[in-house]
């Protein structure tokens, strides 16, 4: 299922966004959002360091409670102050976690790390300080990964100095919002953030980025994001019916964005190249049978 942001002049009377998306969640229990985060040979390198080439992380975001448990529950006093209220659950904090260290299990397997960060503001808030204490709890369940802590302002430091040395992330709602996009600006911008809404019976996928309604009809929209959400989906249904051509797919469709970047084939407009959605896709797709053959 492939989800979209809203139109965002389009508003409710208390001036917040009506965002589709965020109801998809709710009615489908879509409690994991999953942002890899990835440097891919030819994009920008934001960050002068040389080590910026290993950014290859993932940040996984509670969806269903956190701060936007207030959305829609907004209490005004008046016209002088109003209330949002946060809501951390153990079933919501639990489940979210045991998520993280599944997927941490998995990257181990392929050579990665094995670390999973509790990022929070335990030191304040003592949703937070619960938070942490139920991924500790979770934590012990998983002797073979290694549990990590960070509060969310030293997080978004690390994210910035040494991104090269995170490997999954899990956050509240909206720390989560708005370290990924973070995230994403360390590796050249959304056009390149892909994302999954992960629930037990259903996922959704589709870019990190919301409409971009500046640019709707004009062709300049990169289309990397998408590609690399098809191949999320690909992963995810391959681990949900245990069919690895699936998996062997995401991977092939992976290189073959590698290949157009690296190679410089074609290069999206926010890169300061010419190429736009179409040209994008068609080199692509142009290099999807290169790869197949490179593997064969």
């Amino acid at each position: 299922l492939f989800g979209a942001m809203g139109w965002p002049d389009i508003r409710y009377p208390d001036g917040t966004e009506i965002i589709p998306q965020l109801d998809l969640r709710m009615a489908l229990e879509l409690y994991a959002g999953v942002r890899p985060i990835r440097w891919f040979s030819g994009l920008p390198k934001i960050l002068a360091d040389k080590r910026a080439e290993k950014i290859d992380f993932v940040l996984v975001r509670e969806q269903t409670e956190g701060l936007f448990y207030a959305r829609g529950r907004g209490r005004l006093v008046g016209d002088d102050e109003v209330y949002d209220e946060m809501q951390v659950t153990r079933k919501g904090t639990a489940r979210i976690t045991e998520f993280a260290f599944r997927l941490a299990a998995t990257r181990k397997a392929r050579g990665h790390e094995g670390r999973v960060t509790c990022v929070d503001k335990a030191n304040v808030f003592s949703s937070m300080a619960f938070f942490r204490k139920v991924f500790d709890e979770v934590a012990a369940r998983h002797p073979d990964l290694a549990p990590d802590h960070a509060y969310v302002d030293a997080l978004a430091l690390t994210m910035v100095k040494k991104p090269w040395t995170l490997d999954v992330l899990v956050t509240e709602n909206m720390f989560g919002d708005i370290l990924s996009d973070l995230a994403a600006g360390l590796i050249g911008g959304m056009g390149m953030a892909p994302s999954a809404d992960v629930g037990d019976q259903h996922g959704l996928f589709q870019p990190a980025h919301g409409t971009a309604p500046d640019i709707a009809g004009q062709g300049k929209a990169n289309p990397c994001a998408m590609f690399l959400s098809g191949a999320m989906m690909l992963d995810w249904l391959a681990d949900r019916h245990q069919i690895p051509q699936l998996e062997t797919g995401a991977r092939l469709i992976e290189r073959a964005i590698e290949h157009v970047l690296s190679q410089r084939i074609a290069v999206p407009m926010e890169y300061g190249g010419k190429a736009g959605s179409a040209e994008m896709t068609r080199a692509v797709l142009d290099a999807l049978p290169l790869v197949v053959a490179e593997v064969a």
